[in-house]
């Protein structure tokens, strides 16, 4: 019996594939489980429109992530912090700082975990970093790091 996986079952496959099992299992635990549901028409027409649903709801948010890298890049933030002796800084400049001082000057809303420091900012100065958007689109965002009076 062909059988449309409605949720991943480890030893079947994952959620969406049509997989063959034996009409017992189907009837004894893939469907009562609601696991699955039988490979009919209907179920198969439904099955291409979810995909073709999921497939255009992710070219939407690549769209958007790329849209936001064009934008990121015109942008710069200021982040002040304390310093002593040669533009050295009291500790870094955190990912968590950098995202509030985007949401607040510029109006960005970045995840601070998206934020990608290659290594702490213990100076002053103008640093690019990159914000992962997606999993195909890094933007990079200007960082100015001032000294606070």
């Amino acid at each position: 019996m062909k059988v449309i996986l409605l949720e991943d079952v480890k030893s079947l496959g994952k959620k969406g594939e049509i997989v063959n099992v034996s009409d017992g299992y189907a009837r004894n635990f893939v469907l009562p489980k609601k696991l699955g549901v039988e490979a009919n028409t209907a179920n198969l027409n439904d099955l291409k429109l979810q995909k073709a649903n999921a497939d255009k709801i992710a070219k939407e948010q690549l769209e958007a992530a790329q849209e936001l890298a064009k934008e990121l890049e015109t942008k710069e933030v200021i982040v002040g912090m304390k310093s002593g002796e040669g533009g050295r800084a009291f500790g870094s400049v955190s990912s968590k700082e950098i995202a509030a001082a985007a949401k607040e000057q510029c109006g960005l809303e970045l995840d601070k975990k998206k934020i990608q420091l290659p290594e702490a900012i213990k100076s002053l100065g103008v640093y690019e970093v990159n914000v992962k958007l997606h999993t195909k689109v890094t933007g990079k965002l200007r960082v100015k790091v001032v000294e606070e009076n």
